[in-house]
């Protein structure tokens, strides 16, 4: 049977979830469009002979498993949703460049001594319920279904309203080795002159909520000195944030506000906004939101308001495993650049579990990541593809890496 080489696959998802104004994707777990390449995906690996599962929490594993294969599995794959009005690159990337790694395989002859898995998880962004890489953390036991399923998004609509939950998935437990290719996020491989690179890790990061709380009133007959207004201290904070950052090198974004009662006028009673800090090291991502934190409460405390602060999602430092990626390396012919990771991925959560990851990075040119503009030349994409065919190809064949081996998940 033919089956669409990468180009013919990533032609036929870029209309699904694109917006006609921005050029962006609306690509939301468990909405249509996310639904839509969930199909397709299932539909690519069926028709490969590919045997598919799903699990209780929304993700999805196709198994390359001939007959007698056994032992400790290599997962690759990524993400299909997106961020709201994100890039076409930043998930699917990884997913279609697994497929046509695998094809490439086949058609090179390759027979696995080990079974080879083609994961999808679930909500890897965050962008429904406001906890990015969900679907693997349920996966690996590292959030809590019991706290999970109450989540709600904009809607009202509940987590455990829209997937079956329950525990932790069984088939991680099989994994010893996990890589996954990736749009890079950044210019690390431009300035390279670089098509495709490896991470050394993940920078820490975390979102908190900071809920800033005063008094509603007229925006006409309330005077500027009889108001307490939280619009001020959010507003101050979120600009202590960017100085606090720039100044420490690291890295602190607001950029989710909610606001009650929300009219023109009206003086708020309430302005909650979401902080996203990451830095260099666990230290200095605690004294950028100490710093934050610090500043936001003495000007809500001038203002006549109230601040409370509460983490929603920190995740450490992440060192990829050294002897998995040195293999990695080694199989890529050891001149690949090495970049850290700025964002998070699923990656991150994998190795944090105990499951030995290495990723790959594509370049991208404008170095824009999350909005319309990001990309990847197809030149670069499939130089990526034939990277990750190659490491995977030395992963499921032979004696494999140590990780491997002795099935360390």
């Amino acid at each position: 049977m033919t089956v669409p080489d990468f180009e013919e696959m990533w032609s036929s998802l870029l209309p699904i979830g694109r917006s006609a104004a921005s050029g962006g994707y609306f690509r939301q777990p468990w909405h249509s469009a996310e639904g839509e390449l969930r199909a397709w995906f299932v539909e690519e690996a069926t028709r490969r002979g590919l045997s598919v599962e799903d699990d209780r929490f929304g993700n999805v594993v196709a198994w390359w498993r001939p007959a007698g294969v056994e032992g400790p599995a290599v997962l690759t794959g990524s993400h299909l949703d997106s961020v709201l009005d994100g890039g076409a690159f930043d998930g699917p990337l990884g997913v279609v460049s697994a497929l046509a790694a695998y094809d490439r395989m086949v058609a090179a002859g390759v027979r696995p001594d080990r079974p080879l898995g083609i994961g999808v998880f679930a909500e890897e962004e965050g962008s429904r319920f406001g906890r990015a890489c969900l679907g693997s953390r349920l996966a690996v036991g590292a959030a809590s279904w019991d706290d999970a399923r109450s989540l709600t998004d904009a809607d009202g609509v509940r987590l455990g309203d829209v997937v079956e939950g329950g525990d932790p998935s069984a088939w991680l437990g099989g994994v010893g080795a996990y890589v996954e290719l990736h749009v890079e996020q950044g210019r690390g491989l431009v300035d390279r002159d670089a098509a495709v690179g490896t991470a050394s890790g993940i920078w820490p990061h975390g979102r908190w909520r900071f809920d800033f709380t005063g008094r509603a009133d007229h925006a006409g007959a309330a005077r500027m000195e009889d108001r307490a207004d939280p619009m001020l201290a959010y507003a101050m904070t979120a600009l202590a944030a960017n100085k606090q950052a720039r100044l420490s090198g690291q890295r602190a974004t607001f950029g989710r506000v909610e606001v009650a009662p929300n009219g023109t006028n009206v003086v708020p009673s309430r302005v909650t906004g979401w902080l996203d800090a990451r830095a260099d090291s666990p230290e200095g991502m605690a004294g950028l939101v100490a710093e934050i934190e610090r500043q936001a409460g003495a000007r809500a405390e001038r203002d006549g308001t109230s601040l409370a602060v509460t983490p929603e999602s920190v995740t450490g430092a992440v060192t990829f495993d050294p002897v998995l990626r040195g293999r990695v390396d080694g199989l890529l012919g050891g001149s690949v650049p090495v970049l850290p990771s700025i964002a998070g991925h699923d990656a991150g959560v994998l190795q944090e579990a105990g499951i030995p990851t290495a990723m790959l990075f594509v370049r991208n040119p404008t170095g824009v990541s999350h909005a319309p503009d990001e990309s990847a030349g197809m030149d670069d994409c499939l130089a990526g593809v034939e990277a990750l065919a190659t490491a995977l190809t030395g992963l499921v064949t032979g004696p494999g890496p140590g990780p491997v081996e002795e099935g360390a998940a």
